[in-house]
């Protein structure tokens, strides 16, 4: 492994576009940014979520020392220092970016950054972690529509509270890849509420009715795997529901009327797809 390719992994880069189904989704809630303001949001966030991802590993290193010697900061294959110095300038340039849009994009781009170095930093062992996750998610949707002129409509916060909850429960599914099994089942049923908002608040469509099958089967072949429980079986559930955020970005952009950008959200759920081929999604 070259040591991009380790940067590569490390970034979990294959989930990249779903955090622009995120930023894409949560635009056309708002009736928010457009352009060069769309493209500066999509840029920070991505930002922020590269350098999450970077310190994820940085804060694990003596965990992962022992439990998984082969991933690029125990194997040696990247610096330590270098993998500090990047996550934490990423992060700083993603929580500064948004302020050339307000005051008010800025304070939820600090919020959003923040929130990435406590998750981090205090995941292990914490029972909030998931939740905390989730919350990171969903501060993109807010950081999204801040860039607007705080413009919050009430679909936006239900699909925010929706997205925190699907990612809660992947979090949950991730943080026992390690042991291939699912210890409690409970948290998995949250996994349905994306699509239960979208059924349940919003008038039908053609398109809106397809995508919340495909989001359902997409689902239903992830708690297929976990119940399988073979050997590899909870990283790939976790990478599939993953990408399947992708999906549900584009759920609620058809549900907002924007077949647009629902169509665009579901390309780049099969590019995460593709790209999790090559770069593992966990």
């Amino acid at each position: 492994m070259t040591p991009f390719n380790a940067y590569l992994r490390l970034a979990r880069i294959s989930n990249l576009p779903t955090v622009w189904t995120n930023v894409l989704a949560a635009s056309v809630l708002s009736g928010g940014p457009v352009g060069s303001e769309l493209a500066v949001v999509m840029l920070a966030v991505s930002l922020l979520y590269t350098a999450g991802m970077l310190l994820n590993d940085a804060f694990d290193q003596e965990i992962d020392a022992k439990e998984r010697p082969t991933r690029p900061l125990p194997s040696r294959t990247v610096s330590s220092s270098g993998v500090w110095v990047s996550g934490f300038a990423m992060l700083a340039a993603g929580a500064l970016l948004p302020f050339g849009l307000g005051i008010q994009a800025g304070i939820a781009a600090l919020a959003l950054a923040g929130t990435i170095l406590v998750y981090d930093a205090w995941h292990k062992g914490n029972t909030f972690a998931p939740l905390i996750m989730g919350l990171c998610r969903a501060l993109v949707y807010v950081t999204t529509a801040a860039a607007t002129g705080l413009a919050f409509s009430q679909p936006l916060i239900a699909a925010s509270i929706s997205l925190l909850a699907y990612v809660a429960a992947i979090t949950f599914v991730a943080k026992e890849e390690s042991f291939d099994r699912v210890t409690s089942w409970w948290p998995v049923a949250l996994l349905a509420l994306p699509l239960l908002r979208v059924l349940t608040t919003e008038p039908p469509t053609v398109l809106t009715a397809l995508l919340a099958l495909f989001g359902a089967g997409v689902i239903a072949s992830a708690l297929r795997l976990l119940s399988r429980r073979g050997p590899g079986d909870v990283g790939r559930a976790v990478s599939l529901l993953i990408a399947a955020i992708a999906l549900f970005d584009g759920l609620n952009a058809a549900a907002a009327g924007n077949a647009y950008a629902a169509l665009i959200c579901c390309g780049l759920f099969v590019l995460t797809i593709l790209l999790q081929r090559i770069i593992p999604g966990t």
